[in-house]
């Protein structure tokens, strides 16, 4: 039997060894073999593989129809993201079986990843998963199959005009407790962009003000949100993923957030594009009024993949074309230098053409026109302010000359 002579029947993944995960990109090729350890020669009907990636959602609802009739409703839906399949281990055409001998045999496979991918996630109703199965066939004997999970992440660049746009929101309310009005409370916050990526701080600027006769306490959260649809139905999930609690404010006073601090923990990025899946995030700050709801503010978040660029936005799209080396900058003196004599600048041709800026062919296209004027504002002092008032008058004692001699 080929049970007491199969030693291994693994699949490997190009870059690892065993169960270490794997993680890939859309529109990547994925690599690998099928290992097979042999104790004795062996017959083998063939060996097939299939790769596989698909978003799936299920979950139930009870449902209740009368005093005692009671039934549960089923929501399901699938989308599939991958399907690749391959013969690694024909049968000959004669019909017959091939006979492996004793040792190690591996069958390599590539495949191509689909450009358009959604992000590997497990939810309570719902996953994305991506797989490789390789099945043996043996005459006279079950199909031993094996299976081997990867993750694929969908890349989100939060450099992007869309997610660096700075969020802010306001809202109030009228505390109450029976019947009698309390005051009022009222929050605005604001945070620097939309998008974020796991471990970065985002700073809080917010400002609430307590004009209720009570104390309050305003804390801020990071809420993901699981989106599962089916059947034109959805269900949600929130989570808090993490979150701090400001100190508690008086009555009649006001707290003043100045980028306090919420660092973001690993989690997964934002799945946005999945037509039944989607996970998505918001910053909420919240303030706990006694006696009444919370008063909530909702900002929305992005996780990405791809962090903030070092330069800042504006300038990471030119860092990216040109390959620009900014050392020279240290040797800028702190204090600027005088501006050149005009007698130096006209003197000579020699002299106007050392000031030109130097041309693209001497840069070798690294610096454009525009960068080398802004470098060149701030290394020379500007010209002193126009004024009709003669700051070196002419001294008394010298005679006027005679226009006509």
């Amino acid at each position: 039997m080929i049970f007491d002579r199969l030693r291994r029947f693994v699949i490997v993944l190009e870059g690892t060894e065993g169960d270490a995960p794997v993680a890939f990109s859309p529109g990547q090729a994925v690599s690998g073999r099928v290992v097979l350890e042999l104790a004795a020669a062996a017959r083998c009907g063939a060996l097939r593989l299939r790769a596989m990636g698909a978003a799936r959602v299920h979950w139930t609802e009870s449902r209740s129809a009368g005093s005692s009739t009671a039934y549960t409703q089923s929501y399901s839906d699938q989308v599939e993201f991958l399907s690749h399949r391959d013969t690694l281990l024909a049968p000959p055409d004669n019909g017959e079986v091939t006979v492996l001998q004793a040792g190690r045999h591996e069958f390599p496979f590539t495949f191509q990843l689909p450009e358009t991918l959604a992000t590997s996630f497990e939810g309570k109703h719902g996953s994305v998963r991506y797989w490789v199965k390789a099945k043996l066939h043996r005459p006279w004997s079950m199909v031993k199959k094996v299976k081997k999970e990867f993750t694929v992440i969908e890349p989100i660049d939060i450099n992007t005009p869309a997610l660096l746009a700075p969020q802010a929101g306001a809202k109030e309310k009228l505390a109450r407790a029976w019947y009698c009005n309390r005051g009022q409370v009222s929050v605005t916050a604001k945070i620097d962009r939309k998008g974020y990526t796991p471990g970065e701080v985002i700073p809080i600027f917010a400002e609430i003000d307590n004009c209720t006769s009570r104390a309050v306490v305003p804390k801020a959260a990071i809420i993901q949100t699981q989106t599962f649809i089916a059947r034109g139905t959805k269900k949600q999930k929130k989570s808090v993923v993490t979150s701090i609690v400001g100190d508690s404010i008086a009555a009649g006073k006001r707290e003043v957030w100045h980028g306090r601090a919420l660092k973001i923990p690993p989690v997964g990025p934002s799945i946005l594009q999945c037509r039944i899946l989607q996970v998505e995030y918001s910053l909420k700050v919240c303030v706990d009024i006694p006696g009444t709801s919370k008063l909530l503010l909702e900002l929305p978040l992005v996780i990405g993949t791809i962090p903030l660029h070092p330069f800042g936005s504006r300038t990471s799209s030119v860092s990216s074309q040109y390959s620009i080396n900014l050392d020279w900058l240290s040797t800028i003196p702190e204090q600027p230098e005088a501006p050149p004599e005009y007698s130096t600048v006209v003197s000579s041709p020699e002299a106007e053409q050392s000031l030109a800026p130097p041309c693209r062919s001497e840069l070798g296209g690294i610096l454009e026109g525009p960068f080398f004027a802004y470098i060149q504002e701030f290394r020379f002092r500007p010209p002193p302010l126009y004024s009709e008032v003669d700051p070196n008058p002419g001294s008394d004692t010298i005679r006027p000359r005679c226009m006509t001699c």
